[in-house]
């Protein structure tokens, strides 16, 4: 809490010091800055040093200043000079920017054999470079210069997808195309995947919780999983139109058969109700997992579901790389993991009950059960088992477009 405070009363101040910047003489702005550490209290000179990036140095001087009798109103004597006060590092060393810049990132701009290119580059050890190459400068100095460029400590995120199919952007509009013809048919769409494995036990789960003052959670402090309890493989099916989900949780192993299983239930117990003129199934999945496109488990599975529901489904892969457009993940798995964060998953049974109860202002309604069945893996599908498929490969990428007929 006391980080967040302080964070909320730097962005507070800075605010006003860009407000006030421009109308305050060198005089008047320590004694401002020194005003609004006092009125913080402790960590103020902190917060206001990082706020303003006036030193530590100026800030207590003008607090000895407003605390000493008689100068309070005082004229302002002992203001600096125009172009008075220590000059900054560049103008004694012009150098210094470029050299700096050059250990920062050395991939791209630096010296490829730069001392620094595989360490941590902290501002210790940027200052004690530059101190080595000849630039004299502390680590308080590389910070200002650091944030003088408008550089600022960053974790790196996860943007890039690899390399791209040609036709990536052409499957999108093509997925796009037949998902809205079917809605307006009112035939079923759902999108399908797997959450990841979750352990089952008093163990930490990330996020943070309204909970009394001193009193956590406890919960186990290794992650060794409980071979009694072991994982739960939650699957989901999310009906795109209906803004409803189905989770499976799954105790053996992700397959195909698991997942066909999970479609099934949706069916059953969600989909049939709500679609009961339904022709068609349209399934919008990733290209790997249980559910992959090259996975001949996943069409012979699915060619079970059509003859049971003598509907034909009709699949649609994302291109590989491209999961994180997959629709339930947004609209259901992120739901999921923000009604239990910071909760152990102590029991199966919880697991059920905290995906059942989520819920959205947007009306999100979700159903979970517990799927109990053994997934045995390594089942090789023979090719006669395949070719009692009767799929029919859509022209266009049949790979990732195709629909499984029922047998009459």
């Amino acid at each position: 809490m006391r980080q967040s405070l302080g964070t909320i009363a730097v962005r507070c101040i800075r605010r006003k010091y860009r407000t006030l910047q421009g109308t305050l003489d060198e005089r008047q702005r320590r004694l401002w800055a020194a005003t609004e550490a006092r009125q913080i209290g402790r960590g103020g000179i902190a917060c206001v040093e990082e706020a303003t990036g006036l030193s530590r140095t100026t800030i207590r001087k003008a607090l000895r200043e407003i605390s000493l009798p008689g100068r309070r109103g005082a004229s302002l004597q002992g203001v600096r000079r125009a172009g008075g006060g220590r000059k900054p590092l560049t103008h004694h060393d012009p150098e210094i920017l470029k050299a700096l810049d050059l250990l920062i990132d050395p991939a791209t701009r630096g010296d490829p054999e730069s001392p620094l290119r595989w360490t941590c580059k902290s501002t210790r050890k940027l200052a004690s470079e530059l101190t080595r190459q000849g630039h004299r400068i502390s680590r308080e100095g590389v910070a200002r210069l650091l944030k003088a460029q408008e550089y600022s400590l960053q974790a790196n995120r996860k943007t890039l997808e690899g390399r791209q199919n040609p036709d990536r952007n052409a499957q999108f509009e093509f997925i796009n195309e037949r998902v809205k013809a079917a809605q307006r048919d009112r035939q079923p769409v759902v999108s399908v995947d797997t959450k990841k494995k979750e352990l089952v036990g008093d163990f930490k789960n990330g996020g943070r919780e309204w909970e009394p003052a001193g009193q956590p959670t406890k919960v186990r402090g290794h992650d060794f999983i409980d071979k009694e309890l072991g994982k739960v493989i939650p699957y989901g099916v999310y009906d795109l139109a209906a803004n409803k989900g189905w989770v499976s949780v799954g105790i053996d192993h992700d397959t195909a058969d698991f997942a066909v299983e999970s479609i099934r239930r949706w069916w059953r117990k969600m989909g049939k109700k709500r679609y009961p003129n339904a022709r068609v199934l349209n399934i919008t999945a990733d290209s790997g997992g249980s559910n992959n496109s090259r996975s001949r488990a996943w069409k012979v599975a699915l060619q079970r579901l059509a003859d049971e529901t003598q509907l034909r489904i009709r699949v649609f892969h994302f291109p590989p790389g491209t999961s994180k457009w997959n629709k339930i993940e947004h609209r259901l798995f992120s739901f999921i993991s923000k009604n239990w964060r910071a909760r152990p998953l102590v029991t199966r049974q919880a697991v059920v009950e905290l995906i059942g109860k989520t819920t959205t202002a947007t009306g999100l309604e979700v159903r979970s059960e517990l799927d109990a069945n053994q997934y045995p893996t390594g089942r090789k599908i023979s090719d006669d088992e395949l070719s009692k498929v009767r799929i029919q490969r859509h022209h266009f990428h049949g790979e990732w477009n195709y629909t499984i007929m029922p047998n009459r």
